[in-house]
């Protein structure tokens, strides 16, 4: 690997540990949701640069985009900020 894509893998990996602590301390659902779809988002970009395509369509397609929706609409239903 190059020294570029190491520093871009390092750069995600950093943002991926953010998104983790904002999810893990937040009160408000909804950042703690988006957060982790962002995780989602972040760990298919990661699969695509590992070359599995397959992997990274289907973290992308499930973990981040329906998994993500389906937490949202419930918690449209519910209440958004943890007691």
């Amino acid at each position: 690997m190059s020294s570029i894509i190491i520093i871009f893998v390092s750069i995600l990996v950093l943002f991926m540990l953010g998104a983790t602590i904002v999810a893990w301390v937040t009160k408000d659902l909804l950042v703690a949701v988006l957060s982790s779809g962002t995780i989602s988002l972040i760990a298919s970009i990661l699969y695509l640069i590992l070359q599995a395509p397959d992997v990274a369509i289907t973290e992308a397609a499930i973990g981040a985009g329906l998994t993500t929706g389906i937490f949202v609409y419930v918690l449209k239903k519910t209440e958004r900020f943890e007691k």
